[in-house]
């Protein structure tokens, strides 16, 4: 047999052997990504600051005039979708959300935390949500301390004692809050909603 010919050969079962390297990878993956039955949809998302009307957007105010601060909340309602639509609606596709992640970001690309953009913060939850069905769950997504930090401390207008300080107008930001939970047989599932975040030190009515 020549040297060209087990060259030739030792190619084959290399690329062969590497191909097979590259399915086992590529099907371990597919096995640990997405093994949940059911899938979880964003319907709506809505904020509110200070007790007011809910909005799909949030207009925070960092400051009063008396120099306190109140934290803003949202509410997502969410549906549970069963990926094979002709499949028996079985308890354990039912998903329970344990926690959630809130993140802000610019569209300048300037997103350091504490510096460009508030911190971003982890919560926890308990919330079922049975397969086709809806569930609304409700949390903070400015808290009190985000508005005693840089950088929205540095968007007052005036401090407690009603002196003026220089800063920022205004911040424009978008929340990505994102939800974790696991169905009754251990498959994690997650979901990702966004919303536009105003930051200013606006009039107090």
């Amino acid at each position: 047999m020549s040297t060209r010919m087990i060259l030739s050969m030792a190619g084959r079962v290399a690329g062969a052997a590497a191909c097979v390297i590259s399915l086992v990878s590529c099907g371990s993956e597919m096995l640990r990504t997405g093994r949940s039955p059911v899938y979880l949809v964003v319907e709506s998302v809505e904020a509110s600051a200070e007790g007011g009307t809910a909005q799909a957007f949030l207009i925070s105010d960092v400051r009063l005039e008396d120099g306190s601060v109140f934290n803003d909340n949202v509410s997502l309602t969410l549906r549970s979708v069963e990926k094979n639509p002709d499949a028996t609606t079985a308890p354990i596709n039912t998903v329970t959300l344990t926690r959630y992640r809130v993140d802000f970001r610019r569209t300048d690309g300037r997103n350091t935390p504490g510096v460009d953009v508030p911190y971003g913060f982890d919560g926890g939850l308990s919330v079922s949500v049975p397969p086709n069905s809806s569930a609304t769950v409700s949390f903070e997504v400015v808290r009190h301390q985000a508005k005693l930090e840089p950088p929205l401390k540095n968007i007052a207008a005036f401090s407690a004692a009603g002196r003026s300080l220089s800063g920022l107008g205004f911040l424009s930001t978008i929340a990505e809050i994102t939800l974790y939970g696991r169905d009754q047989n251990g498959n994690e599932v997650s979901v990702t909603a966004r919303l536009d975040v105003h930051f200013g030190d606006f009039a107090d009515d």
